[in-house]
């Protein structure tokens, strides 16, 4: 599961004139996405913001669990793992502020990125080395699928269904 806001982007929000919102997303987070759904992972978004588009781009990636808007991200957590049938232990989250602090405490696996603020340290597993909007999202699931020893299965996988193209 993941936060988008300060993790597949910068968190910043841009306006231009007529005042339409801008986000700009970092096009390498999609491959922890094709990892992900070519290990037949499932992959949710957990958003506090209600933009069109954070849905235009799971749309894109093809992501079924999109869940923007929410204000306690536990809560919408433990709601999804109850359909999965799975517990919170076994879901990996990457955030970066304090609405995720519940959450990453939560679950077995979790992340904030770089920059994200050092109270949120005692909340996360572990600290990424790439700020939120510089591939934090891709750091997140290549170290969770190496712990797993899935990275090199995902890459072959990958490589395999491009040269089938």
């Amino acid at each position: 599961m993941t936060d988008i806001d300060g993790v597949w982007t910068d968190g910043g929000m841009y306006y231009d004139q007529t005042g339409n919102e801008l986000k700009k997303f970092n096009t390498t987070d999609s491959a922890g996405v094709v990892f992900l759904q070519l290990l037949d992972i499932p992959l949710g978004i957990i958003t506090g913001e209600n933009t069109k588009i954070v849905w235009r781009r799971a749309e894109k990636l093809k992501i079924n669990h999109l869940f923007i808007g929410v204000k306690n991200k536990l809560e919408v957590a433990e709601k999804l793992c109850a359909e999965m049938h799975i517990s919170l232990q076994e879901v990996a989250y990457v955030g970066d502020d304090l609405n995720d602090a519940m959450l990453l405490k939560a679950v077995g696996f979790s992340a904030i990125p770089a920059n994200a603020c050092t109270y949120m340290e005692k909340y996360a597993k572990i600290r990424l080395k790439r700020n939120g909007g510089e591939g934090a999202f891709r750091e997140f699931v290549e170290l969770l699928l190496a712990k797993e020893n899935l990275l090199e299965t995902a890459v072959q996988k990958y490589l395999k269904a491009t040269l089938q193209k």
